[in-house]
């Protein structure tokens, strides 16, 4: 990826301090306001896949209204479901995973969301980023959630040389104290959220981290 090489190289590693300048130019990111809630914290970010954060907030606003809880939400069909979760992107597909994950929870695992990324994984529509996020945000566990946001800074910083989100994941585990892991997604997007072109990144990870 295009960066700094000169740069890239004097800070590579250097956690402790780009950590600590993240932190001070942090802005709260839409979806944490669900905090802890495991069952509103899996299903808008479910509903945050390829969708603006801000979508995603309205659309769970929604849904939460009519469903506060996994058991309501099952009680939806799923025509309601589309329109009360739209225009997230795939909503079609989405509210039909909601239903039928609802559905799994509520009846299998008698309404207990689960804690382990497996668990999470064998839900419909859960994938690995997804996952991570909710062992986060709702469990507390250290889990590195990578989205776009993740994996670009994370390329630009010289931590890795990667060309997936998927990659990105792997090669952080091997390097990035399990400290950090919890941090890193809710850090780097809301930077990434703030500087939205490569140039204003670049320019920030210049200024600011020397």
């Amino acid at each position: 990826m295009s960066g700094l090489p000169c740069f890239t190289i004097c800070i590579v590693y250097n956690f402790e301090k780009i950590f600590s300048t993240f932190n001070k130019h942090y802005i709260k990111v839409p979806l944490e306001s669900f905090g802890k809630n495991s069952y509103k914290v899996l299903a808008s970010t479910l509903l945050s896949s390829r969708t603006k954060d801000e979508v995603t907030l309205e659309a769970s606003k929604r849904l939460f209204k009519k469903a506060p809880s996994i058991n309501k939400l099952k009680n939806l069909g799923t025509e309601e479901l589309k329109n009360l979760i739209y225009p997230v992107g795939f909503y079609k597909t989405k509210a039909k995973h909601l239903k039928k994950l609802a559905e799994i929870i509520v009846i299998r695992l008698k309404g207990k969301i689960p804690s382990t990324r497996e668990g999470l994984m064998l839900l419909p529509g859960v994938g690995r980023k997804t996952a991570n996020l909710v062992l986060n945000r709702a469990f507390g566990i250290p889990a590195i959630a990578v989205d776009t946001h993740v994996h670009k800074i994370s390329n630009m910083l010289g931590w890795v040389r990667t060309k997936t989100p998927e990659q990105t994941e792997l090669e952080l585990m091997k390097i990035l104290p399990k400290k950090y892991w919890s941090e890193i997604n809710r850090l780097f997007v809301s930077i990434g959220r703030q500087f939205t072109t490569q140039k204003k990144l670049q320019e920030f990870l210049e200024n600011q981290i020397k």
